[in-house]
């Protein structure tokens, strides 16, 4: 995998190059810089080879506050598939938002003091290349908040069941493997589970949002 790779911190970008490589993915630029993160990624697609996945921080500067973050959702408006993952200590809490309800997927946002085994960092690299989405529980409940009541009530244990599954990434097929049903009863227990969360059939990421506010309800 080629990844463009945006970190102010000369220590761990190093560091960071250095463990991507070891996992056998190539460096193809880095930024130090929210507007090096533009520019690198302008040159990379101007020349056909826009990177496999972008890697950005959120505090970079100029400005030091969320300027790698809105970077990153510049690359998205102009790129709307551009596969991009936050690896940060903070949470830019309205840029973060929307980052992570943008319709297209291929979207991460962790940590760095809570990705703890490089083999979840390599899988969530791959998944977010994959056009999956991996997000930090800890991101979900500072972006959502714990006070507000679950809207989960309604849901039938089954429902219940279901949700679980789809939080812990598992596809249709899964899921009716696990809970041994057809494809067209876990597809017709998920459209039942849109509409009684108040997701639209029009919201292309009414998936990641279901999930989102199961995470929430069991304050992960």
């Amino acid at each position: 995998m080629r990844l463009l790779l945006a970190e102010d911190s000369a220590l761990l970008r190093e560091a960071l190059i250095a463990l991507l490589e070891r996992l056998g993915h190539t460096i193809a630029a880095t930024a130090q810089t929210a507007p090096d993160l533009l520019a690198a990624f302008g040159r990379l697609s101007d020349a056909g080879e826009p990177p496999d996945l972008v890697l950005t921080d959120v505090r970079m500067p100029p400005g030091n506050s969320d300027d790698g973050l809105r970077a990153a959702l510049t690359i998205r408006a102009s790129h709307p598939t551009q596969p991009i993952m936050v690896l940060s200590q903070y949470i830019a809490d309205t840029y973060a938002r929307e980052l992570l309800t943008l319709p297209e997927g291929a979207i991460g946002y962790l940590l760095k003091d809570r990705v703890n085994r490089i083999r979840d960092f390599a899988t969530a690299l791959e998944t977010i290349a994959a056009g999956g989405t991996v997000i930090d529980p800890d991101v979900v409940q500072h972006l959502l908040g714990s006070s507000r009541p679950s809207p989960l009530d309604t849901l039938t244990a089954r429902e219940r069941e279901v949700l679980a599954l789809m939080g812990d990434g598992g596809s249709n097929a899964d899921i009716a493997d696990a809970l041994t049903l057809t494809d067209a009863a876990v597809s017709k227990h998920i459209g039942n589970i849109f509409s009684k969360l108040g997701l639209s059939p029009v919201e292309d990421n009414r998936r990641v949002r279901a999930v989102l506010t199961y995470l929430q309800s069991n304050r992960l």
